[in-house]
């Protein structure tokens, strides 16, 4: 039944609150209002995110494991969840001093992240819903 290469997905999922605002300094309030609407409030508005993070490998023939994932929502936590938890974007996380912390923006740098930490022997993939009906993934599997 098993062979020597079994590649198997694991998911973990993770929660952190967190406010921004959808704004870019080099447009005009009425360009910024135009595209990014309620988003570019001045005072910020925030959002419950879900994270979802998969990871691709063989199977482990010693431990029957692809991760540990205790180790995997350890690296989760430390590195994402209490990074980003309670924060503002725009001004507690460095990566969005310069980048407009738009969901799509944020999966990317959550990736980058979690992909420096993690074995390279890793497919790596994380899927974040800002909302309960709008949810960005990065990076996309080949279809």
């Amino acid at each position: 039944m098993f062979t020597d290469y079994m590649k198997v997905a694991v998911y973990r999922k993770e929660r952190f609150n967190a406010a921004h605002r959808l704004y870019r300094s080099d447009w005009s309030d009425d360009k910024n209002n135009e595209i990014f609407g309620l988003c570019n409030n001045p005072n910020f508005h925030g959002h419950n995110y879900h994270l979802h993070v998969k990871v691709i490998g063989d199977i482990d023939p010693e431990t029957g494991y692809v991760i540990d994932l205790k180790q995997l929502k350890d690296l989760i936590r430390e590195h994402i969840t209490e990074r980003f938890d309670h924060k503002n974007l725009n001004l507690d996380v460095e990566e969005f001093k310069d980048l407009n912390p738009t969901a799509e923006n944020i999966s990317v740098v959550i990736f980058n992240i979690l992909r420096d930490k993690l074995d390279s022997k890793y497919q790596l993939q994380v899927r974040l819903y800002e909302t309960e009906r709008n949810y960005v993934e990065f990076p996309l599997e080949p279809a």
